[in-house]
């Protein structure tokens, strides 16, 4: 149930976004999330009492309601986070804002709560203080006449009668008379207060069965954004899966599109090399002819490379035979040298016997 029903005369004075926590009880340390998500966080103020309160609803739970009393205290403990203490509530409420300007006006707008609570509690001090003068002087004053008239009584009574014990007697009936009107004037005072506590107890209670049946819309709307929630989330997730198909396809054509660089590169080169043998084509028939000639001066050369062959073996033969000569020669002349010098040495021998012979002579 919403803390600030439609019949009630409080008003939102300033409204921002945050994500809400409060301390974890059991350790009084740790940060436990009240919120799932960033939620609105509002000042309202209750011209009725006089009194300003932060409330905060997540869907249909409370997860701030606090009022701003002069004792509190908002502190910036970093830059986008702020935390005050509730003693009614026994907690303490942190608020995590998107920016560092947003916890400053938040934490600026507090202070002004802050003043204008303590302001409004000095002021019904000073009423209260006000109306308790105003009685015990008109308490004061009615004694006082009281003793007066008792005191004119008294001295009648003595001059009449005499007697002080029914001088007491009166005064003290006198201010049972007091008493008793006071009281009747508070009971007709308290009877008023019950009478008005019965109206604003009927206002409430028809304002509640309003509530009830604000609750029971809200809900029936409630379960109708839940559905379309739901709705939007399963297209969302359809379209999600969409892109994801677009962007694998994307991904494909990139792909794709560098094959084609690669293959268009490819096909120019093979181009310039088809140029290339085309231009080597038009020379084959010279090339032929000239394979032809070439293969017939082969042809010619292999011939004559034969008979060379049988030529060389001709003269391999020859040689053969010749080294053969050569040996049979050198034979030859080596004996023919052998004999030769024998020769020699014979002739040698008959000159110098001609020559003895020539000196005896």
């Amino acid at each position: 149930i919403s803390p600030v029903p439609p019949y009630s005369r409080e008003q939102p004075i300033f409204t921002t976004r945050a994500h809400v926590f409060q301390i974890d009880p059991s350790t009084k340390k740790n940060w436990v999330p009240a919120s799932k998500q960033a939620v609105t966080v509002s000042y309202f103020y209750d011209s009725t009492r006089n009194s300003y309160r932060i409330i905060s609803v997540d869907g249909a739970k409370v997860i701030i309601n606090s009022t701003i009393t002069p004792n509190m205290t908002f502190t910036k403990t970093s830059q986008k986070f702020g935390q005050w203490a509730d003693s009614r509530a026994n907690t303490v409420f942190g608020l995590g804002f998107p920016s560092e300007q947003q916890l400053t006006k938040f934490a600026e707008k507090f202070q002004e709560v802050k003043e204008a609570a303590k302001l409004a509690r000095d002021r019904s001090q000073e009423k209260i203080e006000t109306s308790s003068n105003h009685s015990q002087e008109s308490g004061r004053e009615t004694p006082s006449s009281t003793r007066a008239s008792s005191v004119n009584g008294t001295d009648d009574e003595k001059a009449s009668h005499g007697g002080p014990a029914e001088a007491h007697l009166k005064s003290e009936n006198d201010k049972l008379k007091i008493a008793l009107a006071q009281s009747s004037s508070n009971v007709k005072k308290w009877e008023t207060e019950l009478q008005t506590l019965r109206e604003s107890n009927a206002r409430l209670t028809t304002a509640l069965q309003e509530s009830a049946a604000s609750i029971e819309h809200w809900k029936k709307q409630f379960s109708a954004c839940k559905e379309e929630n739901d709705q939007l989330r399963s297209k969302i997730e359809e379209l999600e899966e969409q892109c994801n198909e677009i962007n694998k396809e994307k991904e494909r054509n990139a792909q794709l599109s560098r094959r084609l660089q690669e293959l268009e590169t490819e096909l120019q080169d093979k181009e310039l090399e088809l140029e290339e043998l085309r231009k080597q084509g038009e020379i084959i028939p010279q090339l032929m002819s000239e394979c032809e000639s070439v293969s017939e001066q082969l042809q010619a050369a292999e011939k004559k490379n034969k008979d060379l062959e049988e030529k060389v073996r001709t003269l391999r033969t020859e040689v053969e035979e010749s080294k053969h000569r050569q040996t049979n020669l050198k034979t030859e002349l080596k004996n023919f040298l052998d004999v030769l010098d024998g020769k020699i040495d014979e002739l040698h021998d008959f000159r110098q016997g001609l020559s003895k012979l020539g000196v005896d002579n």
